[in-house]
This record gives C-alpha cells, structure tokens and sequence, in this order.
C-alpha cells in the first residue's frame, strides 16, 4: 500500500512509503479487536473498593450480655454485622480486573485495528517532526494544515520527543505513543492515525514485529 508523505503544512513532499500488506492489508477480525479493548479496559480498572470486616471495625470485643437467662437472643460483641457499625459479611475486596491474553491474539488485533485505518484512508504520514521547543500553537497549526482538527488523532513516533509530547499535551483529542508502545485500543479510538517517515521506516525495514 502506498502512502504520501506530506510535511507539516500539509503539503506533498514527493515521497512515498509502502506499508506491508501484512500489517495495512489484512483481513480484520472484529473478535479479537474486542477482547483487546476488553482487556485493556480491564487493566484500567484499579479494584481498590474495600469494606471493612468484622475483625477490622473499631468496638469491644466483649459479649455484650450473659448467653441465657435474658429473654432475648444471644449477642456476641457489638462488631457483629447485625448491628450499626458493625462489619460487612463478603463485601468488596481490592482486586485487579486483568485477566490475560494471548500473544498471537493481541499482535492479530493491533493488526486488524492498523488494516481498519488503512481501510478507512484514515492513516496520514507525516515527516519528522522538529521543533526546537515545545510550541502548542505551532502544534495546532499543523493539525489545520493537515485536516485533523477537532479530530482525536494519534501520533506515533518512532521514539521520544520531548518537545512533540510538551507541545500537544494540553490538546484534549490529541495523544502521542511510542511504535512500541501502541496498543489496539489507542488506534480504534482515534480518528486519525498519523505515522511519523521514521516510525513506517520500521515497518518497511521488516521490522513489522516492533508493533507486537
């Protein structure tokens, strides 16, 4: 598949890459895109709810009345669940939602969500970008220039820049990842997907398995 690159005013440069049909082209399975999201998601999760048990809340531990001889029913001490202030029975506990999945099915849903954009035109490739410092205005611009304003757009770089990640941090709908880094739901949720020249090189240079 083959893609212009343009330069940050939203210009062709003359250049273009091939994105391998093994990662741009193939066949998506919207199952395995599910479970990755799922998953994800999951991670997301951190599970802290936790309530107190019997042996936790604060109270007397003693017997609160003789056993017999009162008229009434037998009273252990004044943390039993029954009364207020008392412990809860099988409440909450902190746990993760997690749960694993396959290497195979993870690589084949970043995969599917990468042929999705592909299919959709939604992939721009963009030179490198070079700013000498952080300038969000200057980051906006180039947004314009390329037709993604007001769009979640995802960059993704072949490496970290410090002055990309200070310039687009304060933009709500913009994100940035490592090539290493992505993951099936950071594409899926983007409208745009723009790929740095040197982030694709990856790919053209057999690399493709750096997505896993």
């Amino acid at each position: 598949m083959q893609v212009e690159v343009i330069n940050t005013k939203g210009e062709k440069t003359g250049r273009q890459v091939e994105l391998p049909d093994d990662v741009f082209g193939a066949e998506p399975n919207d199952h395995v895109i599910y479970l990755a999201v799922k998953q994800y998601r999951a991670a997301q999760h951190h599970g802290t709810h936790k309530v107190k048990t019997r042996a936790e809340v604060k109270g007397a531990s003693r017997k609160l009345h003789k056993q017999k001889g009162t008229g009434g029913a037998r009273k252990g001490n004044i943390r039993n669940p029954l009364y207020k202030g008392g412990g809860t029975v099988f409440g909450p506990k902190p746990h993760g939602y997690d749960f694993k999945l396959n290497r195979k099915v993870k690589d084949l849903a970043k995969v599917s969500a990468l042929s999705y954009k592909a299919k959709e035109n939604a992939i721009v490739v963009l030179e490198d970008l070079q700013f000498e410092t952080p300038k969000t205005k200057q980051f906006n611009d180039v947004l314009k220039n390329i037709n993604a304003a007001g769009k979640k757009v995802l960059f993704v770089l072949p490496e970290y820049n410090d002055n990309v990640y200070l310039s687009l941090r304060n933009l709500p709908t913009v994100g940035s990842t490592l090539l290493t880094d992505i993951n099936t739901y950071d594409i899926i949720n983007a409208d745009v997907l723009v790929l740095t020249e040197n982030a694709v090189k990856i790919f053209t240079e057999g690399d493709a398995e750096a997505v896993a």
